[in-house]
């Protein structure tokens, strides 16, 4: 027969211990619920990590809650990369976009903790607390700004930097045989500012031909001359040395249609034998700046530049990051 004390002691012990149904918190090893959000699940925010203290508890729950503003889902589409707000809206219409596993609607709003699936796919969003980033990109001659090319030829995606959450959105295009300045940046919003007409932002490039631009030719570039998609003309021209076969000059113009500068002088019966752009609205490639490298703008340069085309800053609560070129 078993002990009387060795019984009095296990009883004793069950008391003490909590009952089943009073866990806080599943045992050790035990899967996560299938309900529970994926980014919730990966990001551990449901409770502070071991050894975290009250205060940095308490914290990261202000933090949490100053993130959690809900936004459209269209525009922080369009905010993270994945595509303009046209595009996301015709994607939202079509039912292709999910939210919590729900077809989403357009004006709907999203918060942090919701998972959305674009094409059945799940992505990850940057909403407005984070600071876009805009970097400046010296394109060779021989990459094409596309993702999506039927010929698979070089694109300029490859040589940025990667990021885990969202993508980078070019700020219009140069042509597979242009070099130059291409800016890019993580906020569609700000990418389609950049581009808009009404800002008039100029475009300056600096241009080699093939053989002799009579006086004529030159006048009616800047009177303007018509092309299959309407009149164009530049808002400067001027010469910028060389002789022959290797005569430049330097011209400008307020839009950003397809081969525009090309097109413009085979108008006149020129050939373009190289072309590489310069400038772009505020921004100059710099002269230290290598074909296939890049520039990061430090955050003090995004704030004004978001300042100048009417965007409204919030706080990243992060430390500044210093720009960067590669």
């Amino acid at each position: 027969m078993p002990n009387n004390n060795h019984k009095r002691r296990m009883l004793a012990e069950s008391a003490r211990s909590p009952r089943p149904a009073a866990l806080a918190t599943p045992p050790r090893g035990r899967r996560r619920p299938p309900e529970l959000p994926e980014s919730a699940a990966g990001a551990g925010n449901a409770r502070p990590a071991p050894g975290t203290g009250a205060g940095e508890s308490a914290r990261r729950t202000r933090q949490q809650e100053a993130a959690g503003k809900p936004e459209r889902l269209h525009k922080l589409l369009a905010n993270s990369g994945i595509g303009s707000r046209r595009e996301m809206e015709a994607l939202i219409a079509a039912g292709r976009i999910h939210v919590n596993g729900e077809p989403a609607h357009l004006g709907q709003t999203v918060s942090p903790g919701d998972r959305i699936k674009v094409n059945g796919k799940l992505v990850q969003l940057r909403f407005s607390d984070r600071l876009p980033r805009i970097i400046l990109y010296h394109k060779p001659e021989g990459e094409i700004v596309s993702r999506n090319d039927p010929e698979h030829r070089p694109n300029v995606f490859t040589s940025l930097p990667r990021m885990s959450v969202g993508r980078w959105v070019a700020v219009g295009r140069l042509d597979f045989n242009t070099s130059g300045l291409l800016l890019l940046s993580t906020s569609g919003d700000l990418a389609n500012r950049l581009m808009h007409p009404r800002y008039q932002l100029v475009r300056e490039y600096a241009v080699r031909i093939l053989g002799d631009l009579p006086d004529d030719a030159r006048q009616r570039l800047l009177d303007g001359v018509e092309l299959d998609d309407g009149l164009a003309k530049f808002a400067s021209f001027q010469e910028a040395g060389g002789e022959g076969a290797n005569r430049w000059f330097r011209v400008s113009l307020f839009e950003g249609r397809n081969r525009e500068v090309r097109r413009m002088f085979e108008a006149v019966g020129v050939v373009v034998s190289r072309l590489i752009r310069v400038r772009y609205g505020p921004f100059v490639l710099p002269p230290s700046l290598k074909r296939g490298q890049v520039y990061e703008l430090a955050e003090a340069e995004v704030k004004k530049l978001m300042v100048d085309f009417g965007m409204a800053i919030a706080e990243s609560g992060r430390p500044p990051r210093r720009p960067r070129s590669a």
